[in-house]
């Protein structure tokens, strides 16, 4: 009897897909980090019309300082005030945007308490302007 190699080899027909799966998995991740960053506007040269289509909205921002002195725009008020003047601000334009802009260090419950001036005025549209992380480092 010959003995041949071939015979008592058996053959692996199988790949070992684990490392294409994590490269993969890899490459995954990249894209779905860097995409939002990819996108860009276009620059268009838009014509001029006579009309406006786009209602402009007003805009008010409200901030609220380190000592807790409260401002609207540039208007200094106190918190028994705020009430009153956002609703001025609301008859005058039912649409309004409010952008309230506060210091970190200010109290959690004086923010509460502004807030709760806007909702009771019936201000749906609130924004909170923040900084962004690579500012604060």
């Amino acid at each position: 009897m010959e003995f041949n190699p071939r015979r008592n080899r058996e053959l692996m027909a199988s790949l070992n897909i684990v490392p294409l799966v994590d490269v993969v998995l890899v490459l995954l991740i990249i894209f779905m980090v860097t995409a939002p960053m990819m996108y860009r506007g276009i620059d268009v040269d838009l014509p001029q019309s006579a009309t406006n289509t786009i209602k402009s909205e007003e805009r008010v921002v409200m901030t609220v300082a380190k000592n807790q002195i409260i401002y609207i725009d540039k208007e200094k008020l106190t918190l028994d005030k705020v009430e009153y003047a956002l609703s001025v601000k609301k008859k005058q334009n039912p649409n309004i945007t409010l952008y309230l802009r506060a210091d970190k260090d200010v109290p959690y419950g004086i923010i509460v308490q502004v807030m709760d001036a806007i909702k009771k005025v019936g201000i749906d549209k609130l924004g909170m302007v923040t900084e962004p992380a690579s500012a604060i480092q």
